[in-house]
């Protein structure tokens, strides 16, 4: 099934595709920041794109170009270009309200960085956008493997999409292993809190990526956008 992208749609056209069709429309959000020394600072948002638009081929969606700015306050001082997460939901109520206001009946957002989940919860409520559909995902709740931060699983992701990985500069970071159920907790809220990141990982990166793999990568966007078209289908 071929992608349909934003840049592909014109007026007459789409407006007569959402009355005869209904179609769902993707909007992916990402984030600009740190992300160790070997990946970019558009991981976040490179990551979330590409799952976007292989889910929208699986199950025929729309998608819209992805907001590239979250909420990422927790890695300051290292790199961060950040929203105020108030002002994050702001701007997605107003895009729902508009999509409403242009009949749109079904829309996903996905959502591509941890921090994003304070404006963007789950269980948001979508009341703005009536009758229609409105179902919020962040992709890595969508596969086994536990999720990372520049570490093996985002690494392998960004080897099966992308040439701009410094393999040469990967590093181990923080890792969880042998610690206690309650001190793992501790450290996780530490991390989510103003310059709380690198308090815990000081280099940037939670897990290990010197072992990741594009074939690792290919196997974990193949589990995610399987889970979520059968999630979206359901």
């Amino acid at each position: 099934m071929r992608v349909m992208d934003a840049n592909e749609l014109y007026d007459p056209e789409f407006r007569e595709l959402i009355k005869s069709k209904k179609p769902t429309i993707i909007i992916p959000v990402g984030s600009l920041e740190q992300h160790g020394a070997h990946l970019p600072i558009t991981t976040d948002s490179d990551i979330v794109t590409e799952i976007a638009s292989r889910l929208a081929k699986k199950c025929g969606f729309i998608v819209f170009p992805t907001i590239s700015y979250g909420v990422s306050e927790e890695h300051y001082p290292l790199f961060n270009t950040s929203v105020n997460s108030r002002d994050l939901g702001h701007s997605l109520d107003t895009i729902l309200l508009s999509l409403r206001e242009n009949e749109i009946k079904s829309v996903v957002i996905l959502n591509g960085h941890h921090g994003n989940e304070r404006s963007i919860p789950d269980n948001w409520d979508g009341s703005l956008l009536g009758d229609a559909k409105l179902r919020v995902y962040s992709y890595w709740r969508f596969m086994e493997h536990e999720f990372d931060h520049a570490g093996f699983v985002e690494t392998s992701l960004m080897l099966a999409i992308s040439d701009k990985v410094k393999m040469k500069k990967a590093k181990k970071g923080f890792t969880i292993k042998g610690m206690s159920e309650k001190e793992i907790q501790r450290i996780k809220k530490l991390s989510t809190e103003r310059g709380g990141f690198p308090k815990v990982a000081k280099n940037g990166v939670w897990g290990d990526p010197t072992d990741a793999t594009k074939k690792d990568g290919e196997k974990f966007l193949a589990e995610i956008v399987r889970n979520l078209a059968k999630e979206c289908q359901s």
